[in-house]
């Protein structure tokens, strides 16, 4: 394991005694009708533990699959509301959002870990936690396990029985060629707002952006909003504009959850358009500059869109179902389509 991991796993034995010691931060966004912070203290009193100690063994053995998880929370979320319709699988009856473009480069190692994790659960506890809650809880433990701030999310999502279109899905799932003018438009349209967008896009502290992504900005003009240096580095990662090659979203801490994205910023290093075109525009560079000098800030509001994008178009009390296995309704007996690679082309999500 390299230094860089070693320390990862550092902060996650820190974090993790913290954890035990404190009740974790209390976001002011209101809870939705149905959900609670204590919605499985009776039925699966030991639900975060279980969901903890699996990461911790995910995590030291590869660090990058908490970006993984993140982004898979926030590609179920934003499209259809938080259901885990981005669990399922295709069957008869057509493609699942796994097929649509936006999601070709969601990791299939998230999926199994997500599975992993529901069957640790069930045999504790029982089909009692939905696979929605299941994948809400894996992001926050994730950035609590990459060295973020640890909060309480709420709780008690239900499962949805149908996904979403692939032109539903396009349409919710902003790609990172986005200005900030359309992913504001976006972001909006889901009740947030300028510090929420920017606070999100924060996630861009961890994980990988492939070329396809971002050589725009590289060939056939380079970006004039691009640091030269940075460019010219990019360049050997990316020889040409359909490379399939990928390369950290944030140049200084890649694996560590921190405000270091916004001083990538402000260095104009931003891997995607839509990263830098924030430090560029000015209803939100004052925003990107306060997350930069002000980490504790950052995770503050970082948490409060966290918790306000969980509650998107959630399923609660008789809605919906508790699935007995994370990629399929209950009772489906459909054939199940294969599952599209990583590598994919097309427009992909940003987030």
């Amino acid at each position: 394991m390299g230094s860089s991991n070693n320390f990862v796993l550092f902060l996650v034995i820190v974090s993790s005694f913290l954890v035990v010691i404190s009740e974790g931060q209390q976001s002011s966004v209101p809870v939705v009708p149905g959900l609670s912070y204590t919605f499985y203290s009776t039925s699966c009193p030991n639900l975060e533990s279980i969901v903890r100690i699996h990461l911790l063994q995910v995590l030291e053995n590869d660090t990058t699959q908490a970006a993984g998880l993140l982004r898979l929370h926030f590609h179920d979320c934003f499209v259809q509301g938080c259901d885990a319709s981005v669990l399922l699988d295709g069957s008869t009856s057509g493609p699942s959002e796994k097929s649509a473009i936006p999601n070709l480069t969601l990791r299939q190692a998230a999926f199994k870990i997500i599975n992993d994790i529901q069957a640790l659960i069930q045999n504790q506890c029982g089909q009692v936690v939905s696979c929605a809650d299941i994948t809400a809880l894996a992001a926050r433990e994730s950035i609590l396990l990459s060295g973020g701030p640890y909060y309480n999310i709420p709780l008690g999502r239900r499962d949805s029985q149908n996904f979403a279109t692939s032109n539903v899905t396009l349409a919710n799932l902003p790609p990172p060629t986005f200005n900030t003018t359309q992913n504001l438009n976006l972001f909006t349209s889901k009740n947030f707002t300028a510090t929420d967008l920017v606070a999100l896009s924060g996630g861009h502290t961890i994980g990988i952006g492939h070329c396809t992504s971002f050589t725009n900005r590289l060939y056939p003009q380079q970006d004039p909003n691009m640091d030269k240096t940075f460019a010219n580095n990019l360049k050997l990662t990316c020889p040409a504009s359909n490379t399939t090659n990928t390369t950290n979203l944030d140049l200084r801490t890649p694996n560590i959850f921190d405000n270091k994205y916004f001083v990538d910023l402000m260095n104009r290093q931003g891997l995607f358009t839509s990263d830098q075109d924030l430090y560029t525009d000015s209803r939100t560079k004052s925003i990107v500059q306060s997350f930069a000098v002000n980490q504790t800030l950052f995770f503050e509001k970082f948490i409060d869109g966290m918790v306000k994008m969980g509650q998107l178009g959630v399923l609660t009390g008789s809605q919906g179902e508790i699935r007995a296995n994370c990629s399929a309704r209950n009772g489906n007996s459909m054939g199940s389509w294969s599952i599209v690679g990583d590598e994919q082309q097309g427009r992909l999500a940003q987030y």
